[in-house]
């Protein structure tokens, strides 16, 4: 009689096919992170996209008369997408203003950093004027949110935080150039600089092309006149260097 075929275990008719508890525990477990990771990249992208299109609207009408519908249009979405990440339209503002005076943190603190003893007042002057017009050009609507007289109390509130921060920095700059002039006298002088700044900023982010680069240069020319006589020569004394305050 012949022998019957052997009889393989229950489960194993296709070798190869069966994991062990580890490796299935691995493997799901593998699966379930990378999940909320790609749903976490696509909520990132989506987030990103819609600030992009509220700093259009923003920019475009102001804050006050921006609406969430012409956001999520300016986005290519529909408010329902957008009400999946935010619930409104300050919500918005300040995510996006939170982001932008990050920014403008790292912006002032390159610009208005140590200055080398060789530095005269006009170099000093230009450089800082050209980092922060840089950024404003490439952020419009930072300008037009910071300054605008209707933006939400938190952008508000941190703004002016920002502000004082600012004020303290140009303070630390002035003082490398005027070395025996009273801390008041400074203050002021830098309250002064931050006004004309941002007059001139208004102007130079109207115009673009070759008459923004005008604007740019007649601001810096305001601000190195208006301190220049301060200063004793203009330059940086010998061995002398702008500290962060």
């Amino acid at each position: 009689m012949p022998d019957k075929p052997e009889k393989r275990p229950a489960g194993d008719e296709r070798p190869g096919a069966e994991r062990t508890a580890d490796e299935r525990t691995s493997g799901d477990r593998t699966a379930d992170d990378e999940r909320p990771r790609r749903r976490q990249a696509r909520g990132e992208r989506r987030i990103a996209q819609l600030l992009e299109a509220a700093a259009a609207v923003f920019c475009t009408t102001g804050y006050t008369a921006a609406s969430t519908n012409a956001i999520a249009r300016e986005a290519g979405v529909s408010p329902g997408t957008l009400y999946q990440f935010f619930p409104n339209k300050e919500a918005i503002a300040i995510e996006l203003g939170d982001r932008l005076m990050h920014e403008m943190r790292a912006t002032y603190g390159e610009a208005l950093g140590p200055v080398a003893p060789a530095t005269t007042l006009e170099e000093a002057v230009g450089a800082a004027v050209d980092r922060f017009v840089a950024f404003n050009c490439e952020h419009p609507v930072f300008f037009a949110l910071m300054h605008g007289p209707d933006i939400p109390g938190r952008i508000a509130e941190e703004h002016d935080a920002l502000h004082l921060t600012l004020v303290s920095r140009v303070e630390g700059l002035l003082s490398a150039f005027l070395p025996d002039t009273p801390a008041d006298d400074i203050t002021r002088t830098a309250q002064v600089c931050l006004g004309i700044y941002k007059a001139g900023l208004e102007l130079i982010l109207a115009h673009e092309g070759a008459e923004r680069t005008a604007y740019v240069r007649e601001l810096k020319n305001v601000l190195f006149r208006y301190v220049e006589p301060l200063a004793a020569g203009g330059a940086l004394a010998s061995g002398t260097h702008a500290a962060r305050p």
